[in-house]
């Protein structure tokens, strides 16, 4: 037990955990730490902004399977990390969250950049950590990074400022690795019978086979069961898009395939998700979600186990591991759905290409509105864009998305390989979050290309960190879907306020032109047939280390509405048509 300060006790605990980034803004703070990150070897990246430093720990985190670090200056730098710390608590992120505070002594008073730092995350965090002495540095420092592991989710770590200095007798932790069973014997049992009985079962692929590694083992259960496989919303890269009983992603925006497939299922095998409400919400018509079938549900949480869909058998697991032993105990038994696996696997081909000209044809939306608002349009329907876009993009490619309109369009065209591949502000849902995600995954993942989807509205929350991605050498593409709108609550106006726009149309300059003022390369594309080439390049020129931002010029035709569930029309158009044999609903 060496001694030495705090703060070195605080970057030796760092090193300990192989931390080799950190995102952030400078502040006197932390000065004192900061001041030792290059000797132990920690590259320091500053950001445009707190928030987008926080999305950037985020994606490395879920690129890396490692910790993500963010840090800042006490008050509203520390505030500024809520958006992104509650966005990677519901993407099960291990950030950890490390938020200098104003100093112990004065703690109280109201003096300058103050504010009670623990309260404001305590909803958003699976731990938090206070510095309350300075000998407790490398201990309450090590526990947040173990806790960030064995929770699946952020920690803060906060630290009054006055406690990175002074001197004691540190011992610096290693990192504890827990392994993870596969759930107990009984409820695997019971699984294991009812998918031996299956006719029809159909596997849903979530978040907990990426995080435990286990896309391998998921595949084999699939073969073994022949049993079609459906990717859990926004984990479009939990299963390999390339294989035969792979159908795509339910939720907004998802496979009409996947969802006429899982309405018939008589067993779900609901493995490493949980089957969260928005992504398994009705769509494109179709109320899937299957009203009489055996729902088997394996987590690693037991507090998801039947919290939002009734299950039959809850095992209590880590994905891969529970994949693996029910595996083996179907290995020696006669399955039922052998007996008509051919039938069901002409079945799962013939949806998957219906929906799959369905998307090719789709070429405009169907409401009048948008039909309207197209005519004479010279830029390209988003639909169309975004197959182009899928069609050039690299086997290999991470991808990021924002959220709106065309971003959670994009969800039936984003299909991958390899896990790891698919970043999105999850259930949180907040904008300004693809940019800087997609810039920490790069920097866990170099040598992949980096691409974020991001419209136009989003894009200028976030676009002062391709400062960031100049600056700091981290080339990325940003594909930007410029339609001078807020889509996704102007289609809500459309629909249910008979079109009276206000707040959601925008006036905005060309984003090319502010990326090549930034340092960056820009590029604006408003013809179909330039659409892959522009990727194509931007993604190579990020092999020479240059961020490029692809404007792509789209027209204001929308998707469907992201979110009714508070909507309902206005009593005054109701009584408006309740003398006339109009339907007003309708």
């Amino acid at each position: 037990m060496p001694k030495m300060s705090a703060s070195e006790a605080f970057v030796e605990t760092l090193v300990a955990y192989g931390v080799k980034d950190v995102f952030g803004i400078v502040g006197s703070a932390y000065m004192d730490a900061l001041d030792l990150f290059p000797t132990a070897g920690i590259r320091f990246i500053p950001t445009a902004h707190e928030q987008g430093a926080g999305h950037m720990a985020d994606g490395y985190s879920r690129v890396s399977g490692r910790h993500g670090v963010c840090i800042a200056q006490n008050g509203p730098g520390i505030t500024n990390f809520v958006t992104s710390t509650a966005a990677a608590f519901w993407a099960h992120s291990p950030v950890v969250v490390i938020t200098p505070e104003t100093g112990s002594g004065t703690m109280g008073l109201g003096g300058f950049q103050e504010t009670e730092q623990l309260p404001i995350f305590s909803k958003i965090t699976k731990y938090q950590a206070h510095v309350s002495k300075h000998p407790r540095m490398a201990e309450l420092t090590a526990r947040c990074f173990d806790m960030a592991m064995s929770e699946r989710g952020p920690t803060q770590l906060n630290i009054p400022r006055d406690n990175f200095y002074g001197e004691a007798d540190y011992e610096i932790a290693r990192p504890r690795n827990i392994g993870r069973g596969p759930g107990s014997e009984e409820s695997l049992d019971e699984a294991a019978d009812l998918l031996a009985k299956a006719k029809f079962p159909v596997i849903v692929s979530g978040g907990g086979v990426i995080f435990s590694n286990g896309v391998k083992e998921a595949v084999a259960l699939a073969e073994q069961l022949q049993a079609p496989v459906v990717n859990s919303y926004l984990h479009n890269d939990s299963f390999p898009a390339s294989h035969p009983l792979w159908c795509g992603p339910l939720g907004y925006q998802g496979s009409k395939a996947a969802m006429k497939l899982i309405k018939d299922a008589d067993v779900v095998l609901a493995l490493g998700t949980r089957l969260g409400p928005f992504g398994t919400l009705p769509q494109h018509g179709m109320d899937y979600w299957p009203k009489n079938a055996k729902i088997i549900q394996v987590d690693s949480d037991h507090r998801m186990l039947g919290l939002v869909k009734q299950i039959s058998v809850g095992i209590v697991g880590d994905a891969k591991e529970a994949a693996k032993a029910l595996s083996y105990r179907l290995a020696n038994r006669k399955l039922a759905s052998s007996a008509n696996a051919d039938e069901r696997n002409k079945r799962i081909k013939a949806e998957k290409d219906a929906w799959e000209k369905e998307l090719s044809d789709w070429t405009h939306e169907k409401d009048a509105w948008s039909l309207e608002i197209a005519k004479g349009s010279p830029y390209m329907h988003p639909r169309q864009m975004l197959r182009e876009l899928e069609k050039a993009m690299p086997k290999n490619a991470m991808v990021s998305t924002d959220i709106g309109n065309i971003c959670s369009v994009s969800n039936s065209y984003l299909r991958f390989e390899q896990p790891n591949s698919m970043f999105a502000a999850m259930s949180f849902g907040n904008c300004g979050y693809a940019l800087p995600a997609i810039i920490g995954a790069k920097v866990a993942a170099p040598d992949r290309p980096a691409i974020a989807y991001v419209g136009d509205g989003a894009w200028g929350m976030s676009f002062p960190e391709i400062l960031t991605c100049v600056r700091e050498d981290i080339p990325v593409t940003a594909v930007v879907f410029h339609n001078k709108q807020w889509g996704a609550e102007k289609k809500n106006q459309v629909d249910f306020y008979d079109t009276r726009f206000l707040g959601v149309n925008l006036k905005n300059p060309s984003w090319a032109e502010v990326a090549r003022s930034l340092g960056a390369e820009g590029v604006t594309v408003d013809k179909l047939g330039d659409v892959g080439e522009a990727l194509e390049k931007a993604c190579d020129a990020q092999k020479k280390g240059k961020t490029t931002v692809v404007e792509v010029m789209v027209t204001q035709e929308l998707g469907d509405p992201f979110r009714r569930d508070a909507l309902k029309y206005p009593q005054r158009v109701l009584e408006k048509y309740k003398h006339t044999n109009v339907d007003a609903k309708a």
